[in-house]
């Protein structure tokens, strides 16, 4: 998935889903990480929230399930379940490189978060499928800058 690339109009298909899911389900936050524990898109409750560690940290657990599913036959477990006092965590996979966690509280029933998380990985799934398919463009952005552009674009003066 590192090279990947997500389209601004892909993000907003995304985030569109994930919207939808959090009304759907009742949970506060919803966040799609890849396998690695990178952060691609959130949305949910305007909360600090320290994004990277959760999203490496469920990446992590996420992929130690794996083993233990193979130990039992399976080739991954799909969905992954930690239950709190005030708040738990659905996680779930999306398709082989990226996963989707859930962050839901009282207000609502891991069944509900299960139900709507499975339709939204599906249509996460799709967008992101479309998004590795688009051919990908080489454009001024893509090039190294200068050391002259760099100077610029750090406002030092130009020699």
């Amino acid at each position: 998935m590192h090279d990947m690339v997500i389209h601004e109009s892909d993000a907003e298909k995304i985030n569109t889903v994930l919207t939808t899911f959090l009304g759907e389900s009742g949970a506060s936050e919803a966040l799609l990480i890849d396998r690695s524990g990178q952060l691609l898109s959130m949305t949910g409750a305007n909360r600090a929230l320290d994004t990277v560690s959760i999203s490496a940290l469920a990446a992590g657990a996420f992929s130690s399930t794996g083993a233990l599913a193979q130990l039992l036959g399976e080739t991954e477990f799909t969905v992954l379940f930690h239950q709190g006092n005030k708040e738990s965590m659905h996680v779930s996979t999306v398709d082989d490189q990226a996963i989707l966690l859930a962050i839901f509280g009282e207000r609502t029933t891991v069944g509900m978060v299960r139900l709507f998380a499975k339709e939204a990985s599906a249509a996460v799934g799709q967008i992101l499928a479309e998004a590795r398919n688009k051919p990908k463009t080489k454009g001024e952005l893509s090039t190294p800058l200068t050391a002259d552009e760099s100077r610029t674009s750090f406002g030092e003066k130009t020699r």
